[in-house]
């Protein structure tokens, strides 16, 4: 079981840290960037899904290894990780919806301020964070943690990489919507 572990542990941080890369390479390269895409292919999405699905089924499957090895109190892990999983859940896809797969995929789309999006402008990133801190604190693992850290500090730097991009995109309609708007909450 420890090989096991020790597998989907560097693989979900591995994930997350090629994520992470790709990101960093974005924000400083924004002529090559890679997130969000210059032009989005069925193999960018694959890859960045790819990555993304690897990054949480980790935290998962870790979880559901080390069941309970931290000593979390019971509202802890189940009033708060599990809330912070379905609220996560429920925002997520909300946003997908209001945004559409190919959009929330990366290809362009309109400028949406309205709905969640009035209230953050990355209300998906922030559910995800909820997401994978509520997988974190529900499980009460001990490995999982490593890959929720990489895969939230993923989901930060996203936001910072989309930024420049929108703004590209959409100019002065996205600099008055990031006066009006807060980052995450």
């Amino acid at each position: 079981m420890g090989d096991l572990k020790t597998v989907v542990l560097v693989l979900g941080c591995a994930a997350n840290l090629l994520l992470i890369a790709g990101i960093l390479w974005s924000m400083f390269q924004p002529e090559r960037r890679v997130w969000p895409p210059i032009h989005s292919t069925g193999a960018h999405k694959i890859v960045v899904w790819g990555l993304t699905c690897v990054g949480f089924g980790s935290a998962i499957v870790l979880g559901l290894l080390e069941w309970g090895e931290l000593d979390f109190p019971w509202i802890i892990r189940w009033g708060l990780g599990l809330c912070l999983i379905v609220l996560g859940n429920a925002v997520v896809w909300s946003g997908v919806m209001q945004l559409g797969i190919a959009v929330t995929s990366g290809d362009e789309g309109v400028l949406r301020t309205r709905g969640l999006y009035r209230f953050s402008r990355n209300p998906q990133y922030v559910a995800d964070m909820a997401i994978l801190i509520g997988i974190g604190l529900l499980s009460a693992s001990i490995l999982a943690w490593p890959v929720i850290i990489t895969g939230v500090a993923a989901l930060i730097l996203a936001t910072f990489a989309e930024e420049r991009w929108l703004i590209d995109r959409y100019g002065d309609a996205y600099r008055t919507y990031l006066q009006k708007t807060r980052r995450f909450l």
